[in-house]
């Protein structure tokens, strides 16, 4: 891969590795949501909440309508949560290892 695809990929990871950013993603995976329904689900201001929008957007994680006065944001590709599934299938596999070499250490 050359370095503007590396570059690319970092992006996404980067837009990705933010907690608040990682829970409104996981938010809109059951359903497009407005501003205003992610704010009371979420420990973030709205200036804030909206920041991380436009960090999702720009990188092509979510897309956004406007209804009216509410912006509306889904997720533009849901291969994202798989993605997601194998960081946490990664995590899942240090914390048994670690356990194990614990378990080892103890004998």
């Amino acid at each position: 891969m050359s370095n503007l695809g590396n570059q690319l990929v970092s992006n996404v990871f980067k837009a990705l590795s933010h907690p608040t950013r990682l829970q409104i993603v996981r938010l809109l995976k059951e359903k497009p949501l407005c501003v205003c329904e992610i704010l009371p689900q979420i420990e973030s201001e709205q200036s804030n909440t909206s920041q991380h929008l436009s960090v999702l957007k720009n990188q092509g994680i979510v897309d956004s309508t406007r209804d009216g006065l509410m912006v509306i944001y889904r997720i533009i590709n849901p291969d994202v949560y798989q993605m997601i599934d194998i960081a946490e299938n990664i995590i899942l596999k240090q914390i048994e290892e670690t356990k194990s070499s614990l378990a080892k250490v103890k004998l």
